[in-house]
């Protein structure tokens, strides 16, 4: 119910963000990515695109976005830094891929120092315990943005995991309410 009341408050921003999309560069409007969800079962994660569109890699890994990256469109930099990317993943709630708040979905093939997160933390997939989240415990707690190193990484992990074993109704109101005033400071978020 929240998520259709938000939907309803987000329709006029979300059609102007489109409109600033197709405006500003060329490509589609939704950028669609593949992600682990709920029991390691992957999903398609909706997002405003933020970049210009390029070919993938030559060995198909994946490149998380780095600070002042050339891929980013003028568009892009202002959603990315506000986080208005992520709400098109109102979708996916209603669709049931994911909650409003849990662990933030993290791409499939998405490596830190070259390794997947499993490779690097022994209890990586016991965060997909829960549906991942539009919002999450890490986000509000300083771990947003990219895992660029091994020590990020297993921040994010460990926050992750406190929230899993420490869920509570009253906990997902506090992340809710967190989660506006870190997206305003917009740190770690390029």
């Amino acid at each position: 119910m929240l998520c259709i009341i938000l939907l309803a408050m987000l329709q006029p921003v979300m059609l102007l963000i489109a409109l600033a999309i197709r405006l500003d560069s060329p490509g589609p409007v939704l950028f669609l990515q593949r992600r682990h969800g709920f029991q390691s079962r992957e999903f398609e994660i909706y997002k405003f695109r933020t970049m210009h569109i390029s070919q993938p890699s030559a060995d198909g890994a994946l490149q998380q976005t780095l600070r002042d990256d050339a891929r980013v469109t003028r568009v892009g930099r202002v959603l990315r830094k506000y986080s208005l990317d992520e709400l098109p993943q109102i979708f996916n709630v209603l669709e049931g891929s994911m909650s409003l708040v849990g662990p933030r979905p993290h791409a499939v093939d998405m490596r830190t120092e070259q390794r997947l997160g499993q490779e690097i933390v022994d209890d990586y997939l016991h965060r997909h315990r829960v549906k991942p989240g539009i919002t999450g415990w890490s986000q509000v707690n300083g771990s947003r943005g990219a895992t660029d190193t091994v020590a990020q990484l297993r921040q994010r992990v460990e926050l992750d995991l406190h929230y899993v074993e420490n869920w509570s109704l009253l906990l997902d109101l506090k992340i809710l309410s967190r989660t506006f005033k870190v997206v305003l400071r917009a740190t770690n978020a390029y």
